[in-house]
């Protein structure tokens, strides 16, 4: 399992299933010392795995007509009617001077240095095959190798007290949420092109959109 694993293909795949083991097996040995455990947090609709030291939450979609009762524990889930529908992938960029201290993340930092996330190609559109994504990633890179998204919002309001500003490639499956102080305030649509990415969402691609 390598650092350039195409996440959107671990989607549809069952919690015990060899790509996902595997995938988890490699984030494992990025992080030797961290307790990887997931907490599991099981709900009729949704049952989520949490990796925190991995920067990592998975998102399983109950499917066959399974509702798992909410609260139950990893032992107790059937494997075989869950599949993936969403990965979120965490970044917790170290504050820059003088900027203003915010709530600590549960999360860590993904520890994959460097990832690829392929993007389709819409006719019409010049757009890149892929983005390769850094911790350092900023909204300009994406909207450079993406284009611009079919949704966007956050941003408004007091810096103190808005949320970041988001981006969504339906078409791609995607969904970008900034960070830091440029991705919040009246003016974060405009100093939000060097926000650095805070959570990046993965989930099953949307046909529609423009």
């Amino acid at each position: 399992m390598s650092s350039s694993t195409d996440l959107k293909q671990l989607l549809g795949n069952a919690p015990s299933s060899e790509a996902i083991t595997a995938y988890l097996a490699h984030l494992r040995s990025l992080v030797p010392d961290a307790s990887t455990t997931p907490e599991v947090k099981a709900y009729p609709d949704a049952v989520y795995f949490n990796y925190f030291p991995l920067g990592l939450s998975l998102l399983f979609k109950p499917v066959n007509g399974y509702k798992p009762k909410t609260g139950l524990a990893r032992a107790e889930l059937k494997d075989t009617d869950l599949v993936l529908d969403g990965i979120d992938i965490y970044n917790v960029p170290p504050p820059k001077p003088g900027a203003t201290p915010r709530h600590k993340s549960a999360y860590s930092t993904y520890p994959v240095e460097s990832f690829s996330i392929p993007l389709v190609q819409i006719p019409d559109k010049s757009r890149h095959d892929h983005i390769e994504v850094k911790p350092t990633t900023s909204g300009k890179d994406f909207v450079s190798a993406m284009g611009e998204p079919d949704r966007k919002g956050g941003g408004a309001g007091p810096s103190s007290g808005s949320i970041g500003i988001w981006c969504e490639w339906a078409k791609d499956g995607v969904m970008v949420e900034f960070g830091g102080d440029e991705s919040r305030g009246p003016q974060a649509w405009e100093k939000g092109k060097d926000a650095v990415w805070k959570v990046i969402s993965i989930f099953p691609p949307s046909s529609q959109g423009p």
